[in-house]
């Protein structure tokens, strides 16, 4: 059976992740906490040599390197290796968020409140399924986000199918202040993406 791609919610006050990925979430959270990361989202793609896309933030909210994520892919490759969830050979892919990053967790609506995002929902809200606005926070109910016809509305977590923030200048402007300092320049400054990535086969 084919492994699809998904969208997990990892936050624990809302976790909806499931099945494979859930597993492997659940695997290597404590290793990440302890390294200082956190666990964005988990997706397996693929079938006869599936790749484990692991997507990690700083605890901290600075930006990751891509030393931080050959740390990553190293210390996730190590608990894989020993706990053995999929069989057979597999491709790990360590990434950072992004600059406009999923929003899989209630911190990351409010730690991005004022910046656009789009967002899609399983079942429809207000008879929609798609929104495109400004984020506002997060609420016990869901994801906020502020309308172009400047209504709001609120986003079940639960029902979140995903989230994203939208590529502007605002926001690469806010990232870019979030650069540890003693970061290299070319590694702490968003590329295209703004992504840094690691990749290794098992």
């Amino acid at each position: 059976m084919a492994l699809a791609a998904a969208f997990f919610v990892l936050d624990e006050d809302f976790s909806t992740h499931t099945g494979l990925e859930g597993r492997i979430a659940e695997l290597i959270m404590p290793g990440l906490a302890d390294l200082g990361f956190e666990l964005v989202r988990v997706a397996v793609l693929g079938r006869d040599t599936p790749t484990v896309q692991v997507m990690a933030d700083r605890a901290d909210g600075s930006l990751i390197t891509v030393d931080d994520c050959e740390r990553i892919s190293y210390a996730v490759g190590a608990i894989l290796d020993v706990e053995d969830p999929i069989p057979g050979n597999w491709t790990l892919e360590v990434s950072s968020a992004g600059i406009d990053r999923p929003l899989t967790r209630s911190k990351d609506w409010d730690r991005f409140a004022g910046h656009l995002a789009k967002a899609e929902v399983m079942v429809p809200v207000n008879g929609r399924r798609r929104f495109s606005g400004v984020v506002l926070g997060a609420s016990e109910e869901g994801g906020r986000l502020r309308l172009d016809d400047g209504s709001e509305v609120v986003l079940p977590f639960r029902e979140l199918r995903k989230a994203r923030l939208v590529l502007t200048d605002a926001l690469i402007e806010a990232t870019r202040q979030t650069a540890r300092p003693e970061a290299p320049a070319e590694e702490a400054g968003p590329e295209a993406d703004g992504k840094k990535k690691s990749q290794h086969r098992h």
